[in-house]
């Protein structure tokens, strides 16, 4: 008999149509069946030895939610016997509806209850708790994961002993994770925790890598790509992270449509087993960044959320360093501009923030001019080793892509087309902040308001030398210093000035817009403990 492994995700939900993601423990047919009698099915695809559906549920009324179950080969495996949970649902928009959008990113993996979890209370776990205590309660209608969902270089001390059990952790690459089987091993520890698990059956989830789903500083630069390159460990590494990231998060980002539409999920439906074809995708992925996209779009009514891939679509080259090769750039841009008169808010997702404390920014054009060699060798060679050792590599590492997206934020933010809201949605740097940015007079500016929304992490550590740090680097005295970087590498002033508006707030959290009309409100919440998420800030950014 079949057995659910893993999940059920709620994945997709718009008006009329969701996609429900399961693994089951061998191949079967894999069923949904909802309580207003609207049902869907499909069968189990192999990868790498598992067994995975993603089953599409048509016919859905819109503005209704309805209860579901899941069977496997006709057995029922969801809900588990005696669940503490309320039913999972599927809820379908309508027009006109309220879209609450919750998001961050850096989530470590929750130890089991009664084990004292080093990183503080878990606030996904938290949310978890608060909903299911009342199920008619406010809810997101989407979660927003920013990246770092599972962490391949740093694994928890259990998934250590799992991984010593399996093979000499005296080899490279020690206790990260090396192959396909460790990283589910990842999943499983991460979405099979019970308040997580109800939480993503029950609300639908968008998600994007960042760098810890692969290794940390994944494609920092060329330098890096080739030292990596030369490491023995490595290509297996990068191609299971690829592929799992393709199973177990890419998937479900998709609509029916696309997915009906998406040549490599057909070919690997239409064989036993479709490892090879998965495969012989990363490896195209790893071989030509351009060929593949993971940048997906979003429509939640009149809201547009564009999830923007700012890892494996990068150009590396130091003289033509962007975070976007061209085929992202102009696909960017085609999104943000196509029907802009359709939505009221647009959202941008991207792992890395745009706007940083000025101290970072500066230093990070710093690094970018230093290794173009415009100092010379020696100055190069430093520029690298600081890129690699601070973590610089945010959109202020790519000065011509910072300056691009800010020309292509005012373009969508402009004119009588122009929605309510243009939001940067980031996370990455272990604290939150919103920070507003200025165009200089002569430009005017866009009619929107634009800001950038920062929230990490959702459950993480947040040594405090990070938090005397980013304090310091939101400083007047961290503007003056990074200016002096700056004029160093001879780097011409961003083409537009910011300033932080709220934060910066260290703890475990989650940032919920509630987007209505025209009307914008954000909200910050802290994890104090299970079940309890504390108000840190409530703000209006738009009346409607």
């Amino acid at each position: 008999m079949a057995e659910l492994r893993l999940g059920p995700l709620l994945r997709y939900a718009d008006g009329s149509s969701a996609t429900i993601w399961v693994e089951a423990s061998r191949p079967c047919t894999a069923e949904v069946r909802c309580a207003d009698g609207t049902r869907g099915e499909d069968r189990t695809f192999q990868i790498a030895g598992h067994h995975y559906a993603l089953i599409p549920v048509t016919g859905l009324a819109p503005g209704t939610s309805t209860a579901y179950e899941v069977f496997l080969d006709g057995t029922r495996v969801w809900p588990l016997p005696g669940s503490p949970f309320p039913e999972s649902v599927i809820r379908t928009s309508a027009e006109g509806d309220t879209v609450r959008v919750s998001f961050g990113s850096c989530r470590w993996a929750a130890p089991p209850d009664g084990e004292k979890d080093p990183k503080g209370p878990d606030a996904l776990d938290t949310l978890a708790a608060r909903i299911a205590a009342d199920p008619h309660s406010e809810r997101p209608d989407v979660l927003v994961l920013l990246g770092d969902q599972v962490y391949a270089d740093e694994t928890s001390p259990a998934t250590r002993r799992w991984l010593a059990a399996r093979r000499d952790l005296s080899d490279p690459p020690g206790s990260q994770v090396a192959d396909y089987e460790e990283y589910t091993r990842l999943y499983y520890e991460s979405w099979l925790d019970p308040e997580i698990r109800w939480l993503l059956s029950t609300v639908p989830s968008c998600q994007i890598f960042d760098d810890h789903d692969v290794i940390d500083d994944w494609n920092t630069s060329a330098a890096w790509v080739e030292d990596m390159r030369a490491t023995p460990w490595w290509r297996e590494r990068l191609l299971s992270g690829l592929m799992s990231y393709w199973v177990h998060q890419h998937l479900g980002n998709l609509s029916p449509a696309e997915l009906a539409a998406d040549p490599l999920y057909a070919a690997v439906r239409r064989t036993p087993d479709g490892t090879d074809a998965l495969r012989d995708f990363a490896c195209e992925a790893d071989a030509d960044p351009a060929s593949v996209r993971w940048s997906y779009r979003r429509d939640f009514g009149r809201v547009r959320l564009l999830m923007v891939d700012t890892r494996a679509a990068r150009v590396l080259d130091e003289e033509h360093r962007a975070m976007l090769d061209p085929g992202e750039a102009a696909w960017l841009r085609e999104q943000v501009l196509a029907d802009r008169e359709s939505y009221d808010h647009l959202l941008l997702g991207t792992s890395l923030p745009w706007l940083l404390p000025h101290l970072v920014h500066h230093a990070e054009a710093w690094s970018a001019a230093l290794c173009r060699g415009d100092r010379g060798a020696r100055w190069a060679r430093f520029g690298e080793d600081l890129r690699r050792r601070a973590d610089l590599e945010h959109w202020a590492a790519f000065p011509a892509s910072f300056d691009a997206l800010a020309a292509l934020i005012a373009e969508a933010g402009s004119g009588p087309e122009a929605p309510a809201t243009v939001l940067v949605l980031s996370g990455d740097v272990h604290h939150a902040y919103v920070a507003e940015p200025a165009w200089p007079a002569t430009d005017g500016g866009p009619d929107a308001r634009v800001l950038q929304l920062t929230c990490s992490p959702v459950h993480n550590s947040i040594p405090l030398s990070i938090r005397l740090g980013f304090r310091f680097g939101w400083s007047a005295a961290a503007r003056v210093l990074g200016r002096r970087f700056a004029g160093h590498g001879g780097c011409p002033r961003p083409s537009v000035d910011w300033r932080r508006t709220g934060g910066p707030w260290f703890g475990n959290q989650l940032m919920t817009l509630t987007l209505r009309g025209r009307s914008a409100r954000l909200r910050l919440e802290q994890a104090r403990r299970k079940g309890e998420l504390r108000t840190v800030t409530d703000q209006v950014l738009t009346e409607g």
